[in-house]
């Protein structure tokens, strides 16, 4: 990708170096060097593969509307947003759709009946159509991970285990993985929007496993809360500043507050000085 890139900045850069006074045949030149330079840079461009719940998923209706959803604009023209993420999916169920069982092992994990993955993960991996070298893949659960019941329960070890095995896919592939923690819900604690996530040293731990930056959204997330002063309120979330950010069930957003969930990651993105912030506008 980058012999590709540079050779489209080349193009862009003889494009430009011709003056503007030339005869028709050379003006066309300029501009056929300066559109394929372009299109040589779109088609460089590399596609943003998300996988995670309803926090991140495009929406069914009008709420609850997931940050992944509001991600593409973010970015210049020519880069893709392939949202897979999927409401109400633990990562195993995302991963293992309809072969987790309801029944849990010796050691507390809910068992598989079989180790086929759902046809969205596969999707991703196929060779053909499923992520390439340079592209991004986003990985974020970690709510409803914490049922106590299956097929949605993930304990601990288990969550690290399956992030880890997601990230070294996108890696085998030449593609960048990056892992969330969950965005919060928001809880207050007096006037204090406070953290109400789990399963933090696990994806830190697999983003250490694997080289993958990870990106503390719960943490972002908690602190714009408080930036905004959503807290304390009177529960209810269907009206004012924290009605028009959040859905009336205090844990998904509306169309804006995904909106600021999206600007927060891609502002990490840039912080954080992952290579994708070339790309963002």
């Amino acid at each position: 990708m980058e012999t590709i890139m540079n050779k489209a900045r080349l193009l862009a850069v003889i494009a430009l170096m011709i003056p503007l006074s030339l005869t028709a045949p050379a003006e066309a030149f300029q501009q056929q060097c300066a559109a394929q330079a372009s299109s040589e840079i779109e088609a460089a461009s590399p596609t943003v593969w998300l996988a995670g719940d309803s926090t991140m998923a495009n929406p069914g209706t009008s709420c609850p509307v997931g940050w992944g959803s509001q991600f593409a604009p973010l970015f210049k023209s020519g880069v893709v947003v392939n949202n897979r993420a999927v409401g109400g999916r633990s990562i195993q169920t995302w991963m293992y759709e309809g072969n987790v069982t309801s029944v849990k092992n010796s050691a507390g994990e809910c068992t598989l009946s079989s180790t086929a993955y759902s046809s969205r993960w596969q999707a991703m991996l196929d060779a053909s159509t499923g992520m390439k070298a340079g592209d991004y893949l986003f990985i974020q659960f970690g709510i409803n991970d914490g049922d106590t019941a299956c097929p949605r329960h993930v304990g601990t070890a288990r969550y690290q285990q399956l992030m880890t095995t997601m990230a070294q896919a996108a890696l085998a592939r030449g593609a960048h993985p990056v892992l969330l923690t969950a965005v919060a819900a928001i809880t207050c604690s007096g006037s204090s929007a406070v953290k109400n996530r789990g399963f933090v040293t696990q994806t830190v731990a697999a983003g250490a496993a694997t080289g993958a930056p990870v990106i503390d959204l719960q943490t972002l997330s908690v602190n714009l809360y408080n930036q905004r002063a959503f807290c304390p309120n009177n529960g209810d979330y269907g009206s004012g500043t924290v009605g028009a950010f959040f859905c009336n069930d205090h844990t998904h957003f509306e169309t804006y507050g995904a909106q600021q969930i999206a600007v927060l990651v891609a502002g990490a993105v840039r912080a954080q000085n992952i290579p994708l912030a070339a790309y963002l506008a």
